[in-house]
C-alpha cells in the first residue's frame, strides 16, 4: 500500500535528528520522534510502520501521526512537540484568596474539631466570603505555606 505521507528529511535534518538520537538531546518524546523520523525515512532504511511500532514500542497509529505532522505542520513542529492551542486553565483563585487560606489552614481549627480537613476549609473559606464558591479540591491545591 502506498503511504500518503511520505518521509523525506533534507540532510540538514537528518543531520539533526541523528544528533538528537546519538546525544540523547532533549525530552524523551522528542528522542523517540527522531528515532521514528530517521526510520521511516524514505531514502534511508524504508522501515514499515508496524516495523517502525514494533521497534519503539509504540502503536503503528503513532508512526501515521508523526509522518502526518511531518508532511502537514513541518519539521521542527514534529520534532519539538506542538505549542498548546487554547492556554492552559486559568486559576480559580488569586494571591491574597490563597494567602488567606493558608493563614487560615495554619491556625486552629474550629471549635469541635482537631484539625482542619479540605471540606471543612472550603466551607469556611465560602463561609467568610473570601470567595463565592470553592470545592475541596481548589483548596488542596493551594499553595502550602513554606519558610
Amino acid at each position: 500500500m502506498q503511504k500518503k505521507y511520505v518521509v523525506r528529511p533534507t540532510d540538514q535534518e537528518r543531520s539533526e535528528l541523528q544528533v538528537v538520537v546519538r546525544k540523547l538531546k532533549g525530552t524523551s518524546q522528542k528522542v523517540r520522534r527522531a528515532q521514528i523520523l530517521l526510520k521511516a525515512d524514505a531514502d534511508g532504511p524504508k522501515w514499515t510502520d508496524s516495523q517502525i511500532a514494533e521497534a519503539f514500542s509504540c502503536r503503528t497509529r503513532t508512526v501515521e501521526k508523526i509522518r502526518q505532522r511531518l508532511v502537514e505542520r513541518g519539521f521542527d513542529e514534529t520534532l519539538n512537540g506542538g505549542q498548546r492551542l487554547l492556554p492552559t486553565a486559568k486559576k480559580l483563585l488569586n494571591r491574597e484568596q490563597e494567602a488567606r487560606i493558608i493563614a487560615m489552614r495554619q491556625g486552629p481549627p474550629p471549635k469541635g474539631y482537631t484539625h482542619w480537613t479540605l471540606r471543612l476549609l472550603a466551607r469556611k473559606v465560602v463561609e467568610l466570603a473570601i470567595v463565592e464558591s470553592v470545592s475541596h479540591e481548589t483548596v488542596r491545591r493551594t499553595p502550602k505555606k513554606t519558610a
